[in-house]
Formats: C-alpha cells, structure tokens, sequence
C-alpha cells in the first residue's frame, strides 16, 4: 500500500477517500479519482449523480453539496 500526504498532514492511502477518509476499493478510486488514482469524494459522503460528474475526481459539479445545502440529499432528512 502506498501512502500519500493530503493537505492535513496526515497520511492518506489510495484507498481512503480524500475527504471523510472512508475505505474505498482501488477500483472505485481508478474509475472515479483523480488522474492519480486518488478520490476526493466516495459514496459515503457524497451523491451518485455528483460522483458520476467528477466530484470524486475534484472538480467541481453544478449539483449541490449534499453536506452544504438542504434538499433531497442533503441536511434534511427525508419523511
């Protein structure tokens, strides 16, 4: 396994989501990370449809935040 440094001092492997450091699978990682493989965001803390639009990759996707804004996906729960 390979570690790397993220930004918080911590280390980081390519098998741990950048942003609430869940588990991922390195396939997960290779199909939606970043050109090195590494994932910003996985299903744990945000949603498929921003996922599939790179959001896992870093960028930055016209669909809200579901840890920022309220709504389906988002800070309320649904009834």
């Amino acid at each position: 396994m390979v570690g790397v440094s993220s930004s918080f001092g911590r280390q980081v492997s390519s098998n741990t989501c950048q942003h609430c450091g869940a588990h991922i699978t390195e396939q997960f990682a290779r199909v939606f990370g970043d050109d090195r493989d590494r994932a910003h965001r996985c299903g744990e803390c945000d949603t498929y449809a921003r996922l599939s639009r790179g959001s896992a990759a870093g960028l930055d996707v016209s669909i809200p935040d579901p840890e920022t804004s309220e709504g389906r996906h988002g800070g309320e729960p649904d009834v």
